[in-house]
């Protein structure tokens, strides 16, 4: 806390700064509210004589800073100094900054460390450089030890159980000595990434602090909550007329955790941003490994049991195309990726002009028609008058968590799905949708369904040609000869959006199991 004094003339003057003075503790002396210095002083804070007042202002903040019984809570932390120079001259090793607790008598020891450690890359050590560890068993060669005059050449030894003691093997003996701690910075074991830091083995964060838990999200922020990226995952259904490659998903650059995977005899094939496929191209079936791809590891596998999978950590440099090489009807081939948030406009625009999941574009039969023959003039009958229809009431209020919640938990299917037609008869509405993506599903759904709304004036009502999120229940007749997929009357059905995909995707994580 700042304290200030004002003198005759109204000016003000700052005199010191007190961390935790006896205000904090809701402490004063005197009648105005908040002024700390005791009465017997206020007529000796005249701004004559200057060094007598400074001398009993000094006075008088030792007594409320540093000598008062009542100090409460923690000292506070000097800053952090500056990173020491590495440890190692190549390959990792570890700098440290130091801070001092600065605390007045009967305050308690400061909150933290005094110490704090990073990782530090330097060039990769020269082939045939002596490891930190063995330099530091090798100061002990020649030298008696055990309380005899016995000498031994030390290398280290792994099979100890504190791996950051320096456990070194006498060569030629079959036994080891521990001559106490590592030197901090000494790797905890060949091939890991953990360092040794004051006897323990500290692996760094994403931060690359030493003992750090920050770790990267899925969109490849450190410490961030998957926030600044988007999900997707989907399956490709097509059952495939013919045998050969269909394209599954564009991949776009930027995509991380991806994973696609199935289950048959067809195999899935990958193609690079310059049309030369990474592996399984051209009717040949490559060997399970790792492959190289848009700047990222790509694992295939395939295993017994006609499973194959890809994954691939990425960030992908490039887009890459996924596709899958049919054999047999095609059972769902499964996808998945996390994309950052500026690129998934443009990859709905790319999947959407492209039809994705597309198949590969075939010719269709259509009937021909004689360019020389005229078309038949079209007669328009005359319109008659008919009776104007009722107007649809308004429909209830169906926005906020609460609803979202509820339809979707309390649904059989929830759905992407574009509305390609609908049909109005007697008291319900049918709907002919396109499904793009599942989210929750009971029972399979196909490509394309009809949903079925009961009114001719359905809440909320769909618009032709546009994407929708739909929650619907699953009727079944009496007799089991109709299944209808059935959109609730003010039940959920919302517009598709980045944003509203990913509030149905928060919302199947509360749903009671």
């Amino acid at each position: 806390m700042t304290s200030f004094f004002r003198d005759e003339k109204g000016g003000s003057e700052r005199l010191s700064y007190c961390p935790k003075s006896h205000s904090q503790s809701g402490k004063s002396w005197g009648a105005t509210p908040g002024l700390l210095a005791p009465p017997l002083l206020r007529p000796l804070l005249s701004p004559r004589p200057r060094p007598l007042r400074n001398l009993l202002l000094l006075l008088w903040t030792l007594l409320n800073c540093g000598l008062g019984v009542n100090a409460q809570g923690p000292g506070e932390w000097t800053p952090w100094g500056s990173w020491s120079r590495c440890s190692s001259s190549c390959g990792r090793g570890l700098s440290v900054r130091r801070r001092q607790c600065v605390r007045f008598p009967r305050e308690e020891l400061c909150w933290g460390d005094t110490h704090e450690y990073r990782l530090c890359q330097l060039p990769e050590c020269p082939p045939g450089a002596v490891p930190f560890r063995d330099l530091q068993c090798a100061l002990y060669n020649g030298h008696p030890v055990l309380g005899t005059q016995k000498t031994y050449q030390w290398v280290p030894f792994y099979g100890a159980p504190n791996q950051c003691d320096l456990n070194c093997l006498a060569e030629g003996h079959d036994f080891y000595h521990s001559f106490g701690r590592v030197l901090d910075g000494t790797p905890c074991r060949p091939g890991t990434q953990g360092l040794c830091v004051a006897g323990r083995c500290l692996s760094a964060g994403c931060d690359g602090l030493l003992g750090s838990d920050a770790r990267e999200d899925r969109c490849g922020r450190c410490g961030g909550a998957n926030d600044s990226c988007l999900f997707v995952q989907r399956v490709f259904r097509d059952a495939g007329a013919f045998a050969g490659y269909w394209n599954v998903t564009l991949i776009p650059e930027g995509a991380r955790h991806i994973r696609a995977a199935h289950r048959s005899r067809n195999h899935l094939a990958l193609m690079g941003g310059d049309g030369r496929y990474v592996f399984n191209g051209n009717w040949a079936v490559s060997p399970p490994g790792t492959y190289e791809a848009a700047g990222t590891r790509v694992v295939y596998t395939r295993v017994t049991g006609s499973e194959e999978t890809l994954r691939a950590a990425g960030p992908t440099s490039e887009d890459l195309l996924l596709q899958v090489l049919l054999q047999e009807p095609n059972p769902g081939v499964e996808f998945e990726f996390w994309l950052p948030r500026e690129r998934y406009g443009p990859f709905q625009e790319e999947a959407q002009a492209q039809g994705w999941s597309l198949r590969q574009p075939q010719p269709r039969e259509v009937d021909p028609q004689s360019p020389e023959s005229p078309a038949a003039p079209t007669v328009i009958p005359p319109r008659t008058p008919g009776p104007t229809p009722d107007p649809c009431p308004p429909c209830p209020d169906t926005r906020g968590r609460a609803h979202r919640l509820l339809h979707y938990c309390g649904s059989d299917f929830v759905f992407r799905a574009r509305v390609l037609g609908r049909v109005r008869q007697a008291q319900e509405t049918r709907y002919e949708v396109r499904v793009q993506l599942i989210y929750k599903n009971r029972s399979p759904l196909r490509a394309l369904e009809y949903v079925w709304a009961p009114s001719r004036c359905p809440c909320p009502p769909l618009a032709l040609h546009r994407d929708y999120l739909l929650a619907a229940q699953r009727l079944i007749s009496p007799d089991g000869t109709q299944d209808w997929l059935l959109l609730p009357h003010a039940g959920y059905a919302r517009p598709w959006s980045p944003a509203e995909d990913s509030r149905v995707r928060l919302a199947a994580r509360h749903c009671p199991l």
